[in-house]
């Protein structure tokens, strides 16, 4: 198993340069005044794509070589990733496939369906969904571009640590949203591998948080998925997982769950305080320091991570929330 380190944190940020600015990291004063520490926003909402997703995906599929460019790639995915792919991959005139299952929500299913990926739509999970795409994968000799357990993926993913150290490179804590791991073990491992004493946060639903289950099981478990306002946070870790599962375990410092109630409360605090309308996988961060669940040490920074959400489906979440209303 390849052992991935910093240095190919920075090789992925090197091979994304030209096609993928740095995302902004911005003080939030409201949330710096509820818990009494400085507290910034990384805003990977405003990606191409809307999301995290395409640093990881646009890692590895400029890393593959022409006869597999030429072949075509294949995913699963709960939206974001498949999003990221299909970018990705259309922009260098590569075929994508993106599989999903029938629980994706209607208009992350319509943005797919625009994207030029090929959709295959199947299975009452990811982990169903999963199964579709390696057997397409074998059948058509696609590529797979997995969502999280992969080097290159982890490695695309880590890029957002380094630019955490680069805009702040005094930070003590960080925030994201954890579901397969990709996102959190590459972020974890450019963090504790400059810092070991920064603190790094997994935020997980209350319903279907298969990492959190896999850890305290010590191997890779399967998990219900639930309706959640946080869809992103989905699916399951793999079976055969290799890469998140340990890295995980070994990087970041404390898992929460966090409550329907709490995701959309920190989706409306969110829209109120910066305006943005994002997905409730995007405001757990931001929902965990409103709930007062971690006390963040020194400056803060919380990972927005994407804004694949209906304005209807948003308004829904946070009207009950919104002041005034």
């Amino acid at each position: 198993m390849k052992q991935i380190t910093v240095k190919d944190i920075w090789k992925a940020k090197k091979r994304i340069r030209t096609t993928l600015e740095p995302t902004p990291l911005t003080y939030s004063k409201n949330l710096s005044k509820h818990t009494g520490v400085p507290i910034y926003l990384k805003l990977e909402q405003l990606q191409p794509t809307g999301s995290f997703k395409l640093r990881g995906a646009s890692t590895m599929i400029a890393s593959l070589t022409k006869d597999e460019q030429q072949n075509g790639v294949v995913t699963f995915s709960t939206g974001n990733h498949g999003f990221a792919v299909a970018y990705a991959a259309v922009n260098l005139g590569i075929k994508a496939v993106v599989c999903v299952s029938k629980n994706v929500p209607q208009e992350k299913i319509n943005a797919l369906q625009e994207s030029g990926a090929e959709l295959h739509i199947e299975g009452e999970s990811q982990d169903e969904a999963a199964d579709v795409c390696l057997r397409l994968q074998k059948e058509k000799g696609f590529t797979l571009i997995p969502p999280f357990d992969h080097p290159d993926i982890i490695a695309g993913q880590g890029t957002i640590g380094l630019e955490i150290l680069e805009d702040l490179p005094e930070v003590e804590t960080v925030l994201s949203g954890l579901s397969g791991g990709g996102l959190l073990s590459g972020i974890g491992l450019a963090l504790k591998e400059t810092d070991p004493d920064i603190q790094v946060i997994g935020l997980s639903v209350e319903k279907g948080a298969a990492m959190d289950d896999s850890i305290k099981a010590g191997k890779p478990v399967a998990v219900p998925e639930h309706p959640t306002y946080a869809d992103s946070l989905l699916g399951g870790i793999g079976m055969q997982n290799r890469y998140t599962l340990p890295m995980i375990s070994r990087y970041i410092d404390q898992r929460l769950r966090l409550s329907e109630e709490e995701i959309a409360r920190g989706m409306a605090f969110l829209y109120e305080n910066h305006r943005f309308i994002v997905e409730g996988a995007a405001a757990v961060g931001a929902a965990a320091l409103l709930e007062k669940h971690v006390q963040p040490k020194g400056p803060a920074v919380v990972v927005v991570t994407g804004n694949s959400i209906s304005a209807d489906s948003h308004y829904k979440a946070v009207k009950p929330y919104l002041k005034g209303s």
